[in-house]
């Protein structure tokens, strides 16, 4: 009887399991839009994350989450590696467009650009487009043949605006990436290969959604536009799913090649803070919505455990000695004092003694003192002070005695400078004559 009971029991078990394989295999060929629902009931609740060293296992090979106001990367899985990233490139040739260009530009199409692979809009060669009908083009269906039109009009030729974008990418403080063309497909010059790291990306993505026009275009759901002979008319729709998976996204783009795997980078809010998410190697085909999965575990991990809060700190900083020096405001407003002292100052001339003491001024505004960045439970910001324990006459008003900086572990967050708070003059032989005269007949 018991024999039969537990035979009864693996059965049962065996059909569940494979009933179970059956339904998670049939949904990884069903249509990203469908996938929305499931993916978040997936997501556990964001107390679930609190606590944690991370948002537990990612599919893609590179990941990061960072901060969108201070750049700080609050998590990362090999961060810092450089890979292929695709068409998340396209952030920044639409960023270095709309520096660069003007909406109403006529963007001509060469040859070059209407050769372009899949995915295309069907460019045709000697056609003329609004650069802004173009940017949408290139941002909600992430046209390939597009995105070198737009770098041609802009840098005069593809590895022109390369040049562009590696220069800008620098200026906003990429370390690791190196782009050789405008859509992201795989490709390589004497530089190396197009590629960039997950940190990289998520910084281009940070510097572009300050941008307004950037933020509507990469918002936008359906967008219609025609060449400007009006002949032909065309209409695209965003390829961003996370935009309808979420209420705190508000900017993204996708991407995918052979050799960079399905990428992802994108801008989210939540109670004022600003994440970004930024996935390199995020799956191969058929397995489109990890991007999505990967994403959501991201954003819900920021939001449980990192939390704006308010760093500056007001440190005491002391008076400072002035070696051979003498604050003229103070013998103006006591002419008796320096009368009497007027013996002491010639006897002590050139000794070394300090006559006066100046204090210095943090420069710092309100809006710097009122700075936040995002705290993870346990996290302290440290201030530490470097200045000056003397100086030696004469110091000028507004020159530079110190400095403050605020740090999270190694990370410098602000540095400021602190200055004299005003003028002190040298004592000389001559500054005596002239002090006794003064004080005697006048």
């Amino acid at each position: 009887m018991k024999s039969r009971y537990r035979f009864f029991c693996l059965t049962l078990t065996f059909v569940l399991v494979l009933c179970t394989a059956g339904q998670v295999s049939g949904s990884t060929g069903t249509d990203e839009k469908k996938a929305v629902s499931s993916i978040v009931q997936m997501i556990p609740a964001a107390v679930d994350m609190k606590e944690t060293d991370g948002p537990g296992n990612l599919y893609a090979l590179s990941a990061v989450l960072m901060d969108g106001d201070s750049g700080r990367v609050l998590y990362e899985k090999e961060g810092y590696i450089a890979r292929p990233n695709a068409s998340t490139t396209k952030v920044m040739t639409c960023i270095l467009a709309l520096e660069k260009g003007s909406g109403d530009d006529y963007v001509m199409v060469s040859e070059n650009a209407a050769s372009q692979p899949e995915v295309k809009l069907n460019l045709k060669e000697g056609e003329q487009y609004y650069l802004e009908d173009l940017l949408y083009s290139l941002m909600l269906k992430s046209h390939n043949d597009t995105a070198v039109a737009i770098a041609e009009h802009i840098g005069g030729s593809v590895e022109g605006f390369a040049k562009m974008m590696n220069a800008k990418a620098k200026e906003i403080g990429c370390t690791n990436t190196h782009f050789v063309t405008p859509n992201g497909l795989d490709s390589a010059d004497a530089g190396g290969i197009h590629q960039t790291t997950a940190r990289d990306l998520a910084l281009i993505m940070s510097y572009a959604v300050k941008n307004k026009a950037f933020l509507h275009i990469t918002q936008t759901r359906d967008y219609s536009f025609s060449d400007i002979s009006g002949k032909r008319q065309f209409s695209v729709h965003n390829a961003n799913a996370f935009l309808d998976m979420t209420p705190d996204a508000i900017s993204g783009k996708t991407g995918f090649t052979g050799n960079a795997g399905y990428c992802y980078v994108a801008a989210c809010e939540n109670e004022e803070r600003k994440f970004i998410i930024s996935l390199l190697g995020c799956g191969w085909p058929n397995n489109k919505t990890y991007k999505w999965k990967d994403a959501m575990k991201l954003l819900e991990y920021g939001k449980a455990n990192f939390h704006k809060e308010t760093y500056w700190q007001e440190p005491e900083i002391p008076a400072i000695p002035v070696k051979d020096g003498t604050d003229e405001s103070s013998g103006k407003e006591s002419g008796k004092e320096n009368q009497e002292n007027s013996g002491k100052i010639f006897t002590e001339i050139g000794t070394g003694f300090a006559d006066a003491y100046i204090n210095g001024q943090i420069q710092a505004s309100d809006s710097d003192k009122k700075k936040q960045i995002l705290l993870k439970e346990g996290e302290k910001i440290t201030c530490r002070l470097r200045i000056e324990k003397n100086l030696t006459a004469p110091v000028k008003k507004g020159q530079k005695i110190g400095q403050v900086t605020f740090s999270l572990g190694e990370l410098v967050l602000d540095n400021y400078f602190v200055t004299a708070d005003r003028n002190i003059v040298k004592i000389t032989y001559l500054w005596c004559a002239n002090k006794v005269f003064h004080d005697f007949f006048h």
